[in-house]
């Protein structure tokens, strides 16, 4: 992914007000991030641990997408669950839903669509083995990175495609 900058996230957001978009915590280190290694921009609000955000490269530009942890949902901590998009496993809480309103009229109607995300949204890094699931080692998968990495991408594009789907459009 290229470097962007707080100006042009905040411009990409789909499924919420630009005074929201305005008002959203970006990641800390912008600049300093490993952008050479990520498909997507993904992380969580420090003060707001229930929302996270993805920002998608898609044809010539980006889309943001705020997303919501939905409360009250519990999960196993001696079960091991899967990432949707980027299929890495982990153990316990490694793995959340997230939720996100969807675009236009849908979205403010309350129409939401979901995923399971690795929680920490950094499934690029996971993919690359540049970050490490405490599964590590205990389920290697074969596939050859770059298709990895394919997979990843259209899993991550198939999320937003519902996202931004419009009423009736299908």
């Amino acid at each position: 992914m290229d470097p962007v900058g707080d100006k042009e996230i905040r411009a990409s957001f789909v499924n919420c007000s630009k005074g929201e978009a305005s008002r959203l915590n970006l990641p800390a280190g912008l600049p300093e991030l490993p952008w050479e290694h990520l498909d997507f921009l993904g992380w969580r609000d420090p003060g707001a641990p229930d929302r996270g955000y993805l920002v998608v490269p898609r044809g010539d530009g980006i889309v943001g997408v705020t997303l919501r942890v939905p409360q009250g949902v519990r999960r196993s901590f001696t079960k091991t669950t899967v990432c949707s998009v980027c299929l890495t496993g982990h153990p316990g809480s490694g793995v959340s839903l997230f939720a996100a309103r969807r675009a236009g009229p849908a979205g403010r109607q309350g129409n939401t669509v979901g995923a399971y995300f690795c929680a920490d949204l950094a499934c690029s890094l996971y993919v690359r083995g540049r970050k490490k699931s405490q599964l590590a080692g205990r389920h290697e998968e074969t596939l050859p990175l770059e298709d990895r990495i394919t997979r990843t991408v259209l899993n991550l594009d198939g999320f937003v495609e519902k996202v931004l789907e419009l009423e009736g459009e299908r």
